[in-house]
């Protein structure tokens, strides 16, 4: 798609893209606080004021894991609530509540220590963090599912992956509030409480933002409120509730929920391993969320000032100023994606390709840490440096914005809250994980941290390569045949290169497997709750939409 192309698409659907914003907006938060507490904990105010700069090292370094890493220890909560919160409340009102979550934790965190003493002021902040960490959880499990719910097919892709571009967005500002306090504000409080104020300004436009916005016409059909959901359906894609497109796809959504109306959490785990295509289809998700945190990205997103203070980059105000760059580049980077590569490239190269891009930056960061351990500028010092930029622009390229995109798609309908909840809970948890283990991490292997990472790079391309079906250009209804049979040799066949080593064996079409009785009648299906759901997403748009 052209640059042109893709600005009549935005203004064909604005309706769409505004209400995907608005609800991507919520990822700020988690993109604000990733950035804004690494540089935070080096300013020499925030060290003073609670001491951090009397503890050893080793004890420093722990405080460190702990102060990021209690948010996400939050966040898993957050993300545990949201299936019961989002089926009795709706998914609209359930992401309002975790902006005002997050908006309330922010405001502890802005004034923690007021009229108390160090060691209170520190409990406070803990508390803080993981009250916020709930409304992180939430949104972020909220989000993606809202978005994909209520867009058109072919821009499911990229408006899902907004979810990733507001991310980047709010770690971006964040470092760059960091380094203009660093520069601009006096050894104060208020040096770091400012940073911590600000925070508040994306939790508030957020609450206002989504007020607006329609319920997801999924979860009104499943509280037949029928006229209600044909209103969204219809606003989204900008045409009247009467239209033909708009009617076929409510009397689907309709028919796709018989037999199946509120299902219970616990109902749908024991679904997932009702057959191996469905057992397959919810555990990719869990697997592309678990690899997007060991690419060690958040290793570099917390404490990026201390990683370039080690290629070199001495001073908080150099550190925090080459960290705001790498921020602008993060930004960049997924927006182009989004906007040319996520619906041309396909979700299968786009990850192979910041697989084996982050992994080969990686492991050269930690091979000049291996040979050069000294904080001193050599000419391998700014190759490495670019190494870092090239690490987000690969990121950005596939293990940032795809994950979520894949795991909306391939997610079963039926059992979509409990499939999206897993992989939601074992991102935040491999998140914490990281972020807690990161400061010593560097402290203890130094360069094999970034070792560590870089293989761990490899490892995902490989699996994307060998083992992830394409899903570009399939209807939701369709994704599951992808499933039904050599999902193996299906993998090779989309991959680059990929026919090598398949001789001439091929995978069945998913045209023939559709219409040659290879699987289950819908009727069978609506019984045992295998039959893929027709997304909202999915429209068939047969009316005429304005231009």
């Amino acid at each position: 798609m052209g640059f042109k192309d893709a600005l009549a698409d935005v203004s064909r659907y604005r309706n769409a893209y505004t209400l995907a914003l608005s609800a991507s907006m919520g990822s700020i938060f988690f993109g604000w606080d990733t950035g804004l507490m690494g540089g935070i904990l080096t300013l020499k105010s925030f060290q003073d004021y609670f001491g951090i700069n009397k503890l050893s090292t080793s004890a420093q370094a722990n405080f460190n894991g702990n102060i990021v890493s209690v948010m996400q220890a939050g966040c898993i909560f957050g993300v545990l609530t949201t299936s019961w919160a989002s089926s009795r409340f709706g998914r609209k009102r359930s992401l309002i509540a975790s902006g005002a979550i997050y908006t309330i934790g922010s405001l502890i965190q802005s004034i923690a220590g007021l009229g108390s003493s160090q060691a209170v002021a520190l409990r406070v902040l803990y508390f803080s963090r993981v009250f916020a960490g709930i409304g992180v959880g939430m949104v972020s499990a909220l989000a993606p599912s809202y978005i994909s719910e209520c867009m058109p097919r072919h821009i499911r892709g990229r408006c899902t992956g907004l979810v990733q571009f507001s991310d980047n967005i709010g770690m971006m500002l964040s470092f760059w509030v960091n380094y203009s306090a660093s520069i601009n504000i006096s050894y104060s409080d208020m040096q770091w409480r400012m940073p911590l104020i600000v925070q508040l300004v994306p939790g508030v436009l957020f609450i206002l933002l989504m007020i607006p916005q329609p319920e997801s016409p999924r979860w009104l059909v499943e509280q037949e409120r029928y006229d209600e959901a044909a209103r969204t359906l219809a606003y989204v894609v900008r045409t009247s509730v009467d239209d033909t497109a708009v009617l076929i796809t409510l009397d689907e959504i309709k028919a796709d929920f018989i037999g199946k109306q509120r299902t219970s959490l616990v109902t749908q785990f024991r679904m997932m391993g009702e057959s191996r295509q469905v057992a397959l289809r919810c555990l990719i998700p869990s697997i592309l969320t678990f690899f997007q945190q060991w690419t060690g990205t958040n290793a570099i997103n917390y404490f990026s000032p201390q990683i370039f203070a080690a290629l070199g980059i001495t001073g908080t105000a150099s550190g925090l100023f080459a960290t705001g760059i790498y921020g602008l580049v993060k930004v960049f980077a997924v927006g182009f994606t989004l906007a040319f590569a996520v619906e041309s490239w396909g979700r299968k190269l786009c990850l192979f390709i910041g697989g084996v891009g982050q992994g080969l930056t990686m492991l050269w960061i930690g091979g000049f840490g291996a040979l050069h351990p000294q904080n001193t500028i050599v000419p391998a010092s700014y190759v490495s440096i670019i190494a870092i930029y090239l690490y987000a622009v690969f990121y950005c390229i596939g293990w940032g914005p795809l994950p979520w995109v894949v795991a909306s798609e391939i997610a079963p309908n039926h059992v979509r809250a409990a499939t999206l909840t897993v992989a939601v809970s074992i991102n935040w948890l491999f998140s914490f994980t990281i972020s807690r283990l990161t400061p010593v991490m560097l402290e203890k292997i130094t360069y094999g941290t970034f070792l560590l990472f870089g293989m761990c790079c490899m490892i995902a391309a490989a699996w994307t390569y060998f083992f992830l079906p394409e899903t570009k250009g399939y209807a939701l209804e369709d994704i599951k045949y992808l499933f039904e049979k050599d999902v193996i040799v299906r993998s090779l066949e989309d991959a680059p290169g990929g026919r090598v080593f398949l001789g001439g064996r091929r995978a069945m079409p998913v045209e023939d497997i559709r219409g040659g009785g290879d699987i289950q009648d819908s009727s069978d299906s609506s019984q045992k709750g295998d039959e893929e759901c027709i997304e909202v997403s999915n429209f068939k748009i047969c009316g005429t939409l304005p231009q």
